[in-house]
């Protein structure tokens, strides 16, 4: 059962069965609430994750999005979108094994910072999988 959790401990989590579309998201709004050039994601079903200590603080970043943090130490933590109810997003990087659910693509590649390289033979979307793979 893949567990994780914030940089200070004050919220922990776990997630049943596997992982999938697991992404590197390069979009505007990931960099902005992440502060980073691009964000790893995987998803599981919305019943699959339970927070087991503490309880994460939300956000709206847009009128479908609700982002999930810590609410002392700001580590961002899941990623939920109305039109998905059945899936939640968690950040790869806060698995305490992050290399458990290493990323499979890179999508929201047309966003990309022009400094931020993507050779690394994964397939490239442009913005989302449904979109079909280009080179970027």
């Amino acid at each position: 059962m893949p567990r994780g959790g914030c940089a200070c401990g004050a919220v922990r989590y776990e997630t049943a069965g596997e992982p999938f579309h697991r992404t590197l998201c390069h979009c505007v709004d990931c960099r902005r609430a992440a502060g980073a050039p691009a964000v790893a994601w995987f998803s599981v079903p919305a019943a699959a994750l339970r927070f087991v200590k503490g309880t994460p603080a939300t956000h709206r970043s847009s009128p479908t999005v609700e982002r999930s943090f810590c609410g002392a130490c700001g580590t961002p933590l899941a990623y939920r979108n109305d039109a998905y109810p059945e899936e939640v997003d968690v950040t790869t990087c806060s698995l305490d094994d992050p290399a458990a659910a290493s990323p499979r693509d890179h999508t929201f590649a047309s966003q990309r910072l022009p400094w931020m390289r993507v050779d690394d033979g994964l397939p490239v979307f442009p913005r989302s999988r449904g979109e079909g793979p280009a080179p970027c």
